[in-house]
């Protein structure tokens, strides 16, 4: 480690980032709600000395943007600063249990934006202007509904490279799921609730065609690719009575690899062949929303600053592909190159259990660090020597001066 990136790591300070990210947790800013804590965050940065830009969204919404250094930056910071609705209004705070930080938004992802401010603050406090490297940071709203933040964003910016904090476990996931939305609607005669063979019940014609699309070999858990969960199911709710419709709603997430379209058409066949098992079957089909996954493979620049830096923390470097749906598909489908790579597990992500290893948020914070100043170093290079680095001597200095 050296130059530059000592001095930076030496300016991360724990306390601080500790301060951060209770303060983000305690913070409440669901989707749609999240002026409270881009007012926070606004404030933040603009003592630290930074020209603050906020993006309209739309009224009272809007993303905060950052950047430093000379040139267009060559890699944003992405967090998105909004959660689920939390569970109980009475406990959604920051609680300290040792090493872990609990509350809403912990993992997914306060634990990944806090990391990214100290970040920030670190660069400016250790760095005169002029030796900053060219690199930007974003707040957004609006990632847990559609994305809306990151795709006002996208419309008028671009960066060659992205980091998103979302939780990994600090992998790097240069690869990432697609994803499709499935909805369901299924039709019935209503009849008095002790009568019903006089009518056509739809949540039971709902049950069969799930149970049907189950039985699929593309949809066998263990046996398939597909990753898939029934989100939600409702029907009608008219009183003592045969309900009459059913609507449900089911999450695909499908390997970097695997084509949307091909997953529509295949459910849209499976189902086809339900009526044979479900008489009177009315069934109609919608897909809202589908984005592609992507695979960007490990043999590029990030890549490389990264097996580094985890040697140089200690930290065992795994690749994967993330499984759940992120801004980083927006992010690739405008020509950006994104990585998800942040703090905190997936799986408590969206629970009452939500928490994060602060050693986690701390490493990220220098993970984060390196990835600025490697990859401005790496955009000032000729192009000669970039092709020198591709086949670079793994004990070379990475940061320069």
């Amino acid at each position: 480690m050296s130059g530059r990136l000592e001095e930076v790591m030496a300016a991360i300070d724990p306390a601080r980032l500790k301060g951060i990210l209770t303060d983000l947790i305690d913070i409440y800013s669901p989707s749609g709600k999240e002026e409270d804590i881009q007012l926070y965050l606004e404030d933040l940065l603009s003592r630290a000395g930074f020209s603050v830009e906020r993006q309209e969204v739309e009224e009272e919404r809007y993303n905060l943007r950052v950047t430093m250094g000379e040139d267009e930056p060559k890699l944003y910071l992405v967090g998105h600063v909004d959660t689920v609705p939390a569970w109980d209004l009475e406990e959604f705070g920051a609680r300290e249990d040792g090493e872990m930080v609990r509350g809403l938004g912990s993992a997914d992802m306060k634990g990944g934006c806090a990391a990214m401010v100290e970040t920030w603050l670190a660069l400016a406090q250790a760095l005169k202007p002029a030796r900053r490297p060219s690199v930007g940071l974003l707040l957004v709203v609006g990632e847990e509904e559609n994305g809306d933040g990151s795709a006002a964003f996208l419309q008028d910016n671009r960066a060659p490279w992205a980091v998103i904090g979302e939780p990994t476990g600090l992998s790097a996931c240069f690869a990432h799921y697609g994803y499709l939305e499935a909805g369901f609607v299924t039709r019935g005669v209503r009849s008095h609730s002790s009568l019903p063979e006089l009518g056509h019940n739809a949540v039971e014609s709902m049950l069969r065609v799930l149970l049907h699309l189950g039985k699929d070999t593309l949809f066998k858990r263990g046996e398939s690719e597909i990753v898939y969960s029934i989100r939600e199911m409702r029907s009608s709710q008219k009183g003592f009575v045969v309900p009459d419709r059913c609507e449900a709603w089911i999450d695909l997430h499908l390997p970097p690899e695997r084509d949307p379209t091909s997953v529509e058409q295949a459910i849209r066949r499976i189902t086809a062949g339900a009526e044979q098992f479900v008489p009177g079957l009315d069934l109609s089909l919608a897909f809202d929303f589908a984005s592609p996954g992507y695979n960007l493979g490990t043999d590029n620049q990030l890549a490389r600053i990264l097996e580094h830096i985890y040697q140089s923390l200690g930290l065992t470097l795994k690749f994967e592909a993330f499984r759940s749906h992120s801004d980083g598909n927006l992010f690739h489908a405008a020509g950006c190159r994104p990585l998800i790579l942040g703090p905190g597990a997936l799986e408590i992500s969206h629970t009452p259990e939500e928490q994060v290893s602060f050693p986690e948020v701390l490493a990220a914070a220098r993970i984060y660090a390196a990835l600025c100043l490697g990859m401005d170093q790496y955009a000032g290079l000729t192009l000669e020597r970039r092709g020198a680095l591709n086949c670079f001597d793994r004990q070379a200095s990475w940061v320069g001066c």
